[in-house]
């Protein structure tokens, strides 16, 4: 039995059992800024990949939580702007007799802009389903343009910058100029600038002459803004030929347009408009005449059909030295419906099938195409009937032929279809040339359509074809529909999507050539679709502006910024094969290389999940890229550490060699102070004293000069304070000195003089005294109470030979 069937059981299994509402509207951690739900529903099973949660409806998303996990799963969860279609189904289960009868599963499918189809089954009996689709309802169709999410989310932190002013410096880096625009220049008119052969021409600054149209246009400089109010009278809404891109170092340029208004008999004519056209011509170096390409990119049949409604194409003849070529891009009716087949052919043949049980995938591939040969290549062949890939190369071929003709020939090419907003957007850029040259995307990407204060829709003139029924094995049938909702119009189509894979496209051909990655163009997309920004609200740079969008809502390049300053270049958005120096010029693919293929990241992301990953070369060159950051971080850490050391090591050396010279300085003045110790103690002995010299550093003399042998011990302390000036410290220093008279002598007057007379080697012969400035001279001889001064011994500088002995 399939997995419907299952998924089915599983849900009435539990229909007498009360259900676990395990979210807390307390803790809604997984919602965005100002994201709040409106309903809910219980027990319900996605039938994809019979995960069975609850079901909630937000004012920005339709989100499924995991029953077991409580996280959302990313499939079952899908932006309400995203989804393009959802209807309720009954699916019949087919039963044996002699079991009870099974009551008919209650299903809703929704199918998405973003290639998915999911269908969430619901508890039968109960009004859950009731509630979500009538949730649905309301939130996917808003009454007014501020009732959507990026309103009501608000700029927060993702302000954006004017677009106007964006514009404007686009125009200023074509024209060759330095200077930067600014919002000065666009409220005082000053920034109709120029150089040689262009100018910036602010006729449509109130857009009256053409509303889908820039403010600012890049026109020749010949042609003055009457002549251009003419030129565009002859262009179908008013999008007369400007100047989309031009090369500095050649002359020649991209320009774009609308179809000429030649009328049925395709004779019509406007001197203005050919005039505008051929002054988009500048001349050569050599002063020949540049060649002129007229791209029309409609199939040439859709352009002579046009003629009837007033529209066609050029005559070569009427434009000098053209040349007419026609694309053959299809129109945005065919591209939608083949953009509904491929979706349907990877929902039918990937592993997330929406019927739950018939992929052929699904079980390992085993049973794929039946088995059969003829079966898979039927299979395969379907994915060709969708048209997809062949409408892909044909804008990639009309893309390289246009860059073929600007590098190789120097030649300017004017790029038009219908209305010039859709094909001829796909052979151009983003912000410029989609935005602010008036893309429809409200229209495109099937949202509100801004009139006025009030937002209407266009009426619904056909809907996409629900997925058809598919017979399994088992006893699942065909879904019966009930009744369903369209959120998109007939003018629906994913023309920039499609463009988009073109980018895809190129970036398999040329990997060194981007700085971005495929992971960036599939959240670019998401971005868009989702409307959380408002980068791409409304129809023109007018409605825009009128609705203060830029100060309104949200920005995605800010967005999208801040996700990859996160990470640097090891971001997932970053190409890490990016090489600058690879290609020095534009890319010229040959024809050869333009066959597309599906874009896994975006075409097979839902179907095939393990399809959809990044190559393995990718992800292994993001790994090494990741390695190598952290060792550069690694190695920025230890350089800086090792400067850290490196310092303290010379501040430490620098000490030490402080520490070294102030040692050197105490060893000299104690080897100094001990030599005259030496000399000192020399003398003193000389005259029959006795000198001890403690351990401590202390010395004490003792003099003995009484007849009866008592010995008088006098101290005296003498230290060096830190600033070398001698302190008296009795502490410090104790000098003893002993002099022991003869008994001869006892009946002298002064003992100590007699020592002094009979020992000093001062005494002359006649008694006098060669020491007069000696302290025992000074004194008289006494000894007794002297206080010797060892700084006074310094400043005698006594002679070591006068105590050697003769």
């Amino acid at each position: 039995m399939g997995l419907v069937a299952d998924a089915v059981k599983r849900v009435t299994s539990g229909l007498n059992q009360p259900v676990s509402r395990f979210v807390s509207h307390t803790n809604l951690d997984f919602l965005l800024e100002a994201e709040h739900v409106i309903a809910e529903g219980h027990g319900v099973v996605l039938v994809n990949t019979d995960d069975a949660g609850m079901l909630m409806i937000t004012n920005f998303r339709l989100l499924f939580l995991s029953e077991g996990t409580r996280k959302v799963i990313a499939l079952g969860t899908i932006p309400l702007a995203t989804i393009e279609k959802f209807n309720k189904t009954v699916a019949k289960i087919q039963s044996n007799a002699r079991q009870e009868k099974t009551p008919p599963q209650r299903l809703l499918q929704v199918i998405g802009k973003d290639m998915r189809i999911i269908v969430f089954g619901f508890r039968p009996r109960t009004k859950q389903r009731r509630i979500i689709f009538d949730a649905l309802l309301r939130c996917t169709k808003p009454a007014r343009l501020w009732d959507l999410y990026a309103f009501a989310c608000g700029p927060s932190r993702f302000k954006s910058t004017n677009p106007q002013v964006r514009l404007l410096d686009e125009y200023i880096r074509l024209l060759g100029k330095l200077s930067r625009a600014s919002a000065n220049m666009i409220e005082s008119g000053s920034f109709t600038l120029s150089n040689d052969l262009w100018r910036i021409s602010s006729i449509n600054s109130n857009y009256k002459m053409c509303p889908s149209y820039p403010f600012a246009l890049l026109v020749p400089k010949i042609i003055s803004d009457d002549e251009v109010l003419l030129a565009s009278n002859f262009r179908a809404r008013g999008r007369l030929p400007v100047v989309s891109w031009c090369h500095l170092g050649t002359g020649a340029v991209l320009a774009r347009s609308s179809q000429p208004l030649v009328g049925l008999m395709m004779n019509m004519r406007s001197n203005m408009d050919e005039k505008l056209v051929a002054a988009l011509c500048s001349k050569l170096d050599d002063g020949s005449r540049r060649k002129l390409y007229i791209a029309d990119a409609r199939p040439r049949k859709n352009a002579l059909a046009n003629g009837a409604m007033g529209g066609g194409s050029e005559s070569s003849s009427n434009y000098f030295q053209s040349e007419i070529v026609f694309f053959g891009i299809d129109n945005i009716h065919a591209m939608r419906d083949s953009f509904a087949r491929l979706r349907e052919y990877l929902d039918t043949h990937g592993r997330a099938s929406s019927d739950g049980m018939s992929s052929f995938l699904r079980h390992g591939g085993s049973t794929w195409g039946g088995g059969n040969l003829s079966s898979m290549s039927a299979s395969v062949s379907t994915l060709g009937d969708s048209g997809w890939l062949l409408h892909v190369q044909n804008v990639l071929a009309g893309s390289a032929w246009i860059a073929a003709r600007i590098a190789m020939e120097n030649a300017s090419v004017l790029v038009h279809c219908s209305d010039g907003w859709d094909r001829t957007s796909q052979l151009a850029l983003v912000e410029k040339d989609w935005l602010a040259f008036g893309h429809p995307f409200s229209d495109r990407v099937g949202l509100p359509a801004f009139s006025g204060s009030e937002l209407t829709r266009q009426p619904s003139t056909g809907n996409i074809a629900a997925s058809p029924g598919r017979q399994s094995s088992g006893a699942f049938t065909s879904p019966v529909p009930t009744s369903s909702h369209a959120q998109t119009s007939n003018n629906y189509s994913p023309i920039f999507l499609q463009w988009v894979d073109c980018v895809s496209q190129l970036l398999r051909m040329y990997p060194f050539a981007f700085e971005f990655s495929a992971a960036f163009l599939v959240d670019f997309l998401d971005c868009m679709l989702s409307c959380r920004f408002g980068n791409f609200l409304c129809n023109s740079e007018k409605e825009r502006l009128q609705c203060n969008i830029s100060e309104s809502c949200g920005c995605m390049w800010v967005y999208l910024a801040d996700l990859r300053a996160l990470e640097g270049g090891s971001h997932v958005h970053h190409n890490p094969f990016y090489d600058p120096l690879k290609h020095n010029g534009p890319l010229l693919p040959p024809a050869a290389a333009l066959a597309p293929t599906l874009w896994p990241q975006f075409h097979l992301r839902w179907a095939c999940p393990e399809e959809a990953q990044a190559g393995e070369i990718e992800a292994k060159c993001r790994k090494i890229i990741m390695k190598y950051a952290e060792l550069q971080k690694a190695k920025e850490v230890a350089e800086r550490k090792s400067k850290e050391i490196s310092n303290a090591m010379e501040s430490l050396n620098a000490e030490l060699q402080i520490v070294k010279q102030q040692n050197t300085s105490a060893m000299n003045m104690a080897n100094r102070a001990n030599k005259e110790n030496m000399s000192i103690k020399r003398a003193i002995q000389s005259i029959g004293c006795k000198v001890h010299f403690s351990n401590s550093g202390d010395c004490i003399v003792d003099i003995e000069s009484n007849p009866l042998g008592t010995a008088q011990n006098f101290l005296y302390c003498s230290r060096k304070g830190p600033d070398g000036i001698m302190l008296d410290d009795q502490k410090d220093l104790a000098v003893a000195v002993t002099v022991t008279a003869d008994d001869d002598d006892n009946d002298g007057s002064n003992p100590i003089g007699r020592v002094c007379e009979n020992l000093c080697p001062f005494r002359s012969a006649d008694g006098g005294c060669r020491w007069p400035n000696g302290g025992c001279a000074q004194r008289n001889s006494q000894f007794v109470g002297l206080r010797a001064n060892f700084d006074a011994f310094d400043k005698l500088s006594i002679d070591d030979s006068y105590f050697k002995p003769k």
